[in-house]
């Protein structure tokens, strides 16, 4: 398969200021789910909230599948949490009947269950509000004013919400298998693997979009043809540019947003032709999925929520809230450079 190079995405705030060292440890980047809705306490479905280390998410699934002897379909979660942090969220095991295995007994090397409740229906992936970040950056190489003036503008003007770069895969992997699938020279049967690459070529296609609208000034202001989203949900509308558009895109009310790029709606006007001229870039795999998948629409800014940062000798201490989606590295790769390997 041919080589692929995933481009240096351009930044907002006139980052990055330095350089930086992440995940020296798992409790120096952890992150803990904030559910979208609260569970009923009763009915066929456990909810465990879990706390993991070392392990990815799959791999929890398997292992509290058999501790409750349950096939491993029976075992759902809201969203993937790395492996190469501390990590707390949900977990669902369909459990009818009343059975409840002796949870406190469950856990060992990586991961352990918190507490416990029911619910009258599945959880399902994507049923999340967003996820709360603590981020210890260690061996920080940065001016500390600058650093604080580019947190300053993000509290108030929110980020670029690019796909980080885990969504690509390990140098690209997962757009290099994408670009295979697309042109017909390699056939996954893996639901699972198949959707991973797909969605990879699409951030690439949005990543792209976001790019110029950054290098344009225009990512965080409406433009002419541009369909508008919530930070949180899917659903987006178009409108007429007007004053009181302009105020609420200002307010962090409504974002402008960027194709998921597939078959259907399309921005028109000034951000269609952005549209346009990112795709040009990558035709092969937009014409790709304009035949296998449905168009959707993500969010080209998104609100930064409660955040709080403090700067010691030598690290930055970060704590904040995303929506469901959006990466932390997103904000990281703002400020500083990561160190080789982070």
């Amino acid at each position: 398969m041919n080589a692929f190079s995933l481009p240096r995405w351009p930044t907002a705030f006139g980052g990055p200021v330095g350089r930086g060292r992440i995940k020296t440890c798992p409790e120096d980047f952890q992150v803990e789910e904030v559910l979208g809705f609260e569970p009923s306490g009763d009915g066929e479905h456990v909810f465990l909230w879990v706390e993991k280390w070392g392990l990815n998410t799959d791999q929890v699934a398997e292992r509290l599948a058999a501790f409750a002897g349950l096939p491993r379909q029976r075992v759902s979660y809201a969203g993937l949490k790395d492996r190469h942090a501390l990590t707390r969220q949900w977990f669902c095991l369909h459990l009818p009947g009343g059975r409840e295995p002796p949870w406190p007994a469950c856990g060992g090397e990586g991961f352990r269950v918190l507490s416990w409740t029911r619910n009258r229906r599945r959880l399902r992936r994507g049923a999340l509000s967003g996820n709360r970040f603590r981020i210890r950056i260690r061996r920080l190489s940065a001016p500390a004013g600058e650093l604080t003036a580019i947190l300053q503008r993000i509290q108030r003007q929110g980020m670029p919400n690019y796909f980080g770069a885990q969504r690509f895969g390990k140098a690209g992997g997962n757009v290099i298998r994408a670009r295979a699938l697309l042109a017909g020279e390699e056939k996954i049967r893996c639901r699972h693997r198949r959707g991973l690459y797909l969605s990879a070529a699409r951030a690439l296609i949005f990543n792209q979009v976001l790019a110029l609208r950054i290098e344009g000034k225009t990512w965080n202001r409406a433009l002419p043809g541009d369909l508008f989203m919530f930070a949180r949900g899917n659903a987006f509308f178009s409108d007429e540019l007007d004053p009181v558009i302009e105020r609420r895109v200002a307010a962090l009310e409504i974002h402008p947003s960027g194709p998921l790029w597939g078959e259907g709606e399309r921005a028109g006007g000034e951000a269609g032709k952005i549209e346009a001229e990112a795709v040009s870039r990558w035709p092969q795999l937009a014409e790709g999925l304009e035949r296998c998948t449905q168009a959707m629409r993500r969010p080209l800014r998104v609100p930064v929520a409660r955040l709080a940062w403090r700067l010691a000798a030598g690290e930055l201490v970060l704590e904040f809230e995303l929506p469901a989606g959006s990466y932390a590295t997103a904000l990281i790769d703002e400020l500083i450079d990561l160190e080789e390997g982070d």
